[in-house]
């Protein structure tokens, strides 16, 4: 194969072994991916800082979660619809840009109350997405796209662990959650400077019959949508986890625990799977995970003892963060254009803010557990859909 035909999008050279386009050095990847890392810190730091802003007044119970939810979304859209509004040649402004909006609007929401707060942290979702859509493009482009989505996902576990002790243990107390907004915009101005760094452009995708506009095609849309239902179906019934086990009777340490069990374990699927990368079939390695999810849901909503929920949620975290790079070649195999792919945290990020807005209408204040067969029924659809495209591939 010609440079000619690599440098158009070709996406079989990366199945090969090698780059779409030129290979971005070493300074560039690292540029990109903070800038991703940062794009994506907020789901993991915002129950924190949503928290500590409702227990100061400034937002109501039912506020915090609109915020939440609100955010997410816009993170989605911003994934994309705003990043690519960018282009694949204006990699810097999109970076720079993006970093120094989302920078301000960290900052504005010290100073801010109720519905418009929500206002100001949807906004903030737009340009975090554009972050994430940078690093998505990159990923879809490298020889093994499996492998730079469970980096990403290990990495970004780990900060946004980091981010969320360090500004427990040493802002909020003396500062209150106005300081945890302003370490946030100081690492997106750290985002601004790597922004610098970011490789000028990306190589064009290839268009083919299936997509001549640009826009997945009809396999593609199909694998997003597979995407979109297995991040509804985690978050759907994680985002109940804590009353799953109140309603079981147990402790409040067990719920504390549980959710640290899960992120230890997330970061082991992450880093099994970035590991395993190019080893292991997206299909079965999927079907499995997916499988073991609804199993350990099952075991929680059986309102288990403290020892089994907890083992039920660490298994939970770890098929979860194990499973999710490998949504990346499935789309890639369903959209050979890459294109599908690269829409694809735009449709993760939807399901993460539908799940829990699914689940809100199916639960009660005394029972939790119909969360679980809401998910259970999100997997369902979502196991149907990726035997459907494993099934009628080409061959």
């Amino acid at each position: 194969m010609s440079a000619a035909e690599v440098q158009a999008g070709d996406p079989s050279p990366a199945v090969a072994g090698a780059w779409i386009g030129r290979p971005p050095s070493l300074s560039q990847r690292l540029a990109v991916f903070w800038v991703g890392l940062v794009g994506v810190l907020f789901p993991g730091v915002g129950p924190l800082l949503l928290g500590g802003l409702e227990a100061a007044g400034r937002l109501t119970a039912n506020q915090l979660g609109l915020a939440g939810m609100a955010e997410l979304v816009a993170m989605g859209i911003g994934a994309a619809a705003i990043g690519p509004l960018f282009g694949e040649r204006r990699l810097r402004l999109a970076a720079v840009t993006s970093g120094l909006l989302l920078a301000a609007l960290d900052l504005a929401t010290i100073r801010v109350s109720g519905d418009l707060l929500i206002l100001v942290r949807a906004v903030a979702g737009l340009p975090a997405g554009a972050m994430i859509w940078l690093i998505t493009g990159m990923i879809v482009r490298s020889p093994r796209p499996e492998r730079g989505a469970g980096l990403y996902l290990t990495v970004q576990t780990l900060l946004q662990l980091a981010v969320v002790s360090g500004i427990g243990a040493f802002v909020t107390a003396p500062f209150g959650p106005d300081g945890g907004f302003v370490v946030l915009a100081a690492l997106t101005a750290s985002a601004v400077l790597a922004g610098l760094l970011v490789p000028g452009d990306y190589a064009p995708l290839v268009e083919t019959e299936d997509n001549p506009k640009g826009l997945p095609s009809a396999r593609g849309w199909i694998a997003l949508a597979a995407v979109f239902c297995f991040q509804a179906f985690i978050l759907a019934v994680w985002i109940y986890a804590e009353p799953l086990s109140r309603q079981a009777g147990h402790p409040a340490s067990v719920a504390s625990a549980a959710f640290a069990f899960s992120l230890a374990a997330q970061v082991g699927g992450g880093a099994t799977a970035t590991a395993l990368a190019g080893r292991l079939s997206w299909f079965w390695s999927l079907l499995i995970a997916v499988v073991l999810a609804v199993v350990a849901l099952l075991v929680m909503a059986s309102l288990p003892s403290a020892s089994v929920f907890l083992i039920a949620a660490t298994v939970f975290g770890f098929v979860w963060l194990f499973a999710s790079p490998y949504l990346t070649p499935l789309a890639i195999e369903a959209d050979t254009s890459r294109r599908a792919a690269l829409l694809g945290p735009g449709a993760s990020l939807l399901g993460c803010g539908a799940g829990p807005l699914l689940a809100s209408f199916v639960v009660n204040g005394a029972d939790v557990r119909p969360a679980v067969w809401l998910g259970v029924g999100l997997a369902l659809v979502t196991l149907m859909i990726v035997a459907f495209l494993h099934l009628t591939r080409s061959r």
